[in-house]
C-alpha cells in the first residue's frame, strides 16, 4: 500500500495517516496469484468429483438391468451373486476381526504409552507407513507364501488374512489421530485422581474417541473391500454353485465373480458382471457415507 507522505527536514519523510489506500503493483500480484490458486484447488476439486460422478453413472447405467430380487437372493449357478455376497461379508468380517483390535491397540501404543522421542515410535509409523502404501499384490503374494503354500489350497481365511494386512494400517492411523484429538484435559483430571494410564486409556480417553476410531475401521472396510488382487492370488478356486461358508475352503466372493464373469462371451454375463459392480459400489458408498456420519457426531461430541 501507499500513501502520501510528508516531507521532514533532512530529506525524511513520513506517511499521512490521513491519506487513503491504494493498492501497489506487488499487492495486486499477490491477489491475482491467490485467485488464481484458489481457481487451480477448485478446478481440481471439480474434477475429482466428475470423476467419481463418471464412475458411478457408468456402473448405474450399465448395471441397474441387472438388479432384480432373483440376482440378489440367487447363486451363481442360477445367475445370481448371493453366495459371492456372503462370502465377501465373511472375508470382509474375518479380516475386519484380525485387523481392528491389532490396529487400535497399535495407535494407542502410539499415542498414550510411546514417548515423543521414541525409536519403537518412529520405526512403528514408518512401517505403517509402507504398508499403506505396499501394492495389494504384493500382500496377496506374501499371504500364498505363508498360508496357501503350506496348506496346499487357496482358502477364505488367506484372503481375509490378506484383507487385514490392507487394513490394518489405516485403522492404526486412524486411532492415532482420533486419540489426538481426544483433550488433554481428560488425560490430565485421570492423572490428577491418580488413575493408572491403562486404566484411564480404557475408560476415560479411548471411549470419548470411539466414534472416530469406527470411522477409520469402517473406511478401511471398505477401503479393501473391493480388492481384487489378494483374492485372486489366494481364493480363486472355489465351488461357485455352492454357499460356501467354510473359511478353510474356497469362498465365493464378489471381486472374483466380477473377475471371472466380465469376459465370457454372451452380453447376459457382461451385464450381471456390471450389475455385480453396482452392488459392490453401492456397499461401498453406503459405508463411506456412514462414516462420515460418525465422524460428525463424534466429533461434535468431543467439541470440535
Amino acid at each position: 500500500m501507499t500513501t502520501r507522505s510528508e516531507a521532514m527536514p533532512g530529506g525524511a519523510s513520513l506517511p499521512d495517516p490521513t491519506a487513503p489506500l491504494s493498492p501497489t503493483g506487488n499487492l495486486r500480484r499477490r491477489v491475482a496469484i491467490s485467485r488464481l490458486v484458489d481457481a487451480a484447488a477448485m478446478g481440481a476439486a471439480l474434477i475429482a468429483v466428475a470423476l467419481l460422478v463418471g464412475v458411478a453413472f457408468t456402473v448405474l447405467k450399465r448395471g441397474i438391468s441387472a438388479i432384480s430380487v432373483d440376482f440378489l437372493t440367487s447363486n451363481q449357478a442360477e445367475g445370481g451373486i448371493a453366495n459371492a455376497l456372503l462370502g465377501t461379508i465373511e472375508i470382509v468380517a474375518i479380516g475386519a476381526l484380525l485387523a481392528m483390535p491389532t490396529g487400535i491397540l497399535t495407535g494407542i501404543y502410539l499415542t498414550e504409552f510411546a514417548g515423543p522421542r521414541s525409536r519403537s515410535a518412529r520405526a512403528l509409523k514408518l512401517v505403517l507407513d509402507l504398508l499403506q502404501g505396499l501394492p495389494t499384490i504384493i500382500v496377496g503374494v506374501v499371504v500364498f507364501g505363508l498360508l496357501v503354500v503350506p496348506m496346499q489350497r487357496e482358502t477364505g481365511f488367506a484372503g481375509a488374512v490378506a484383507y487385514a494386512i490392507v487394513m490394518l494400517p489405516m485403522i492404526a492411523r486412524a486411532s492415532q489421530e482420533v486419540l489426538l484429538l481426544v483433550p488433554g484435559s481428560l488425560r490430565e483430571a485421570a492423572d490428577a485422581l491418580g488413575v493408572d494410564r491403562w486404566r484411564s486409556v480404557l475408560t476415560v480417553i479411548l471411549p470419548a474417541a470411539m466414534g472416530g476410531i469406527v470411522t477409520g475401521a469402517i473406511l478401511a472396510i471398505a477401503r479393501a473391500a473391493g480388492e481384487t488382487a489378494p483374492l485372486l492370488i489366494c481364493n480363486s478356486i472355489y465351488n461357485p454353485t455352492t454357499v460356501g461358508l467354510d473359511p478353510f475352503q474356497g469362498v465365493p466372493s464378489i471381486p472374483m465373480y466380477i473377475f471371472t464373469t466380465y469376459d465370457l462371451p454372451t452380453e447376459t454375463a457382461l451385464t450381471r458382471a456390471w450389475g455385480a459392480a453396482l452392488v459392490l459400489l453401492t456397499i461401498i458408498l453406503i459405508a463411506n457415507v456412514g462414516a462420515r456420519v460418525v465422524l460428525a457426531r463424534s466429533r461434535a461430541k468431543m467439541g470440535i
